[in-house]
């Protein structure tokens, strides 16, 4: 039974209608009072929870009535509802334990989705079997050290509902692997898996970029241009790099991902869109959320689940199958006979710190096969090709550096960095001590283009 609680009889009516067509049992209450009779008497299989009664508009009934409701059935998914305006009141539920919120007016097709999820997910048992994984599609992720396996088990868990998925993680750590894994092992496998990567993209591209444009939309659209979040209708969209997203464009995504509706520029008419939302980032956002620097609101909204993936030097008993793994496929990429290891390589490998994670470990594998030529590898091969972090910066770089202007200082650090990482954009970002999206503009301002790795 699902318990609508609101003190509009319309939408009491409207949501009632709606659910039993959708196949649910429905229960109605107009109040705090009749709810709680009702919650003590039984525990509904989820609760829509509206954020104000009476004439109030504080919200503040509605926070109680949330508390007491989690007192007596703290297992009880509930899903508030309120006004666009007053979606700081449902941060503040997110915080006092509801599921998930809806704005009003709500999108019938969205709240259904949002609905099903939510029983999806407490349906499973807490005390899943380990064994879930086994199912997995996994693709090409590598590995089996506990860490990995408890981010597959949850992957196994949670892929086949639309629940909205937050990546987090160092650079290099194999996030869009993690979300490429969610969508090949949901229900949306055969619809588009669209990736977007937000550190790319300026604030004044982001509308057109995301929601597409018009003929004539503004000066240089010359033609119309289809949007990221239309070409994932029905499928997946990953947002990478969201930590990185521009605060007035933050506004912008929260209204897609609230409503799943949006506009091209040029075309006032809304259009639908059916997406799962997988995002990933290497920044804190609890932090940037206490900064005022990411919005709260769209943080609660893209992480209805959290997958934390173990840097590299936390799961070292993964490193020979990852490096195994890439000297295979550089062996079939090249047309190259198969390389070995030594014992005295894998433990070197095994050694090492890795800033760049699984990202490092490819390259460093990939380069010294292709350097050194030899069947065999040993420690001296890869610790000759190993770039070490801490290296200072050769004397003849610095001399060449005479004469120059500050933006060309610039542009040739960042081509020597490139040159030095092998166009590895992480590692060209920590080296300069900027982030991705600073390094992006960089390249964009000197007109630098690269093959990302």
């Amino acid at each position: 039974m699902i318990l609508i609680i609101d003190d509009d009889s319309a939408v009491r009516s409207s949501l009632s209608f709606m659910l039993k067509r959708a196949g649910y049992e429905a229960q109605t209450v107009p109040g705090p009072r009749e709810a709680m009779d009702v919650v003590r008497a039984e525990a509904p299989a989820l609760i829509l929870m509206d954020m104000n009664f009476t004439l109030s508009t504080t919200g503040e009934e509605g926070l109680t009535l949330l508390k007491q409701v989690k007192i007596f059935r703290p297992d009880v998914p509930v899903i508030l509802m309120t006004a666009w305006g007053s979606i700081q009141l449902a941060v503040q539920g997110m915080q006092a334990g509801a599921f998930d919120f809806i704005t009003k007016p709500w999108n019938n097709a969205a709240l259904l989705q949002r609905i099903e999820t939510a029983l999806e997910l407490t349906a499973v048992p807490k005390d899943a079997p380990e064994e879930q994984s086994e199912t997995l599609n996994r693709s090409h992720i590598i590995g089996k050290s506990q860490g990995l396996m408890e981010v597959l088990n949850t992957v196994a868990r949670i892929a086949r509902t639309n629940a909205s998925v937050l990546i987090t993680g160092e650079s290099g750590t194999g996030k869009e692997l993690i979300a490429e894994a969610i969508h090949i092992n949901s229900q949306r496998v055969k619809q588009p898996f669209v990736k977007v990567n937000l550190g790319g993209i300026s604030q004044s591209l982001f509308e057109s970029e995301m929601f597409g444009h018009k003929k004539g939309a503004f000066t240089d659209a010359t033609t119309d241009r289809v949007g990221r979040f239309e070409l994932a209708n029905k499928g997946t969209i990953f947002l990478d790099e969201i930590g990185d997203l521009d605060p007035s464009c933050q506004v912008k995504l929260l209204r897609v991902l609230q409503d799943q509706t949006f506009e091209v520029l040029g075309d006032s008419r809304p259009r639908k869109t059916d997406i799962r939302v997988v995002s990933a980032t290497n920044a804190d956002l609890r932090k940037m959320v206490s900064e005022r620097t990411f919005r709260e609101d769209l943080f609660y909204r893209i992480n209805l689940i959290t997958v934390k993936l173990p840097a590299l030097r936390e799961r070292r008993e993964d490193i020979p199958l990852l490096a195994r793994h890439f000297a295979d496929r550089q062996a079939e990429i090249n047309g190259l006979p198969r390389t070995e290891f030594s014992a005295d390589a894998l433990n070197f490998l095994a050694r090492l710190p890795y800033p760049g994670n699984i990202r490092e470990l490819k390259n460093l594998v990939e380069r010294t096969i292709l350097v050194s030529g030899k069947p065999t590898l040993d420690a001296s091969d890869f610790d000759a090709q190993y770039l070490r972090h801490d290296e200072p910066v050769k004397a003849s770089e610095s001399s060449s550096l005479a004469g120059m202007t500050l933006d060309e200082i610039e542009r040739q650090t960042i081509l020597q960095a490139l040159d030095r990482h092998k166009g590895n954009l992480s590692q060209v970002a920590m080296t300069l001590g900027i982030s991705r999206a600073a390094l992006y503009r960089r390249l964009e301002k000197f007109n630098i283009t690269v093959n990302e790795k």
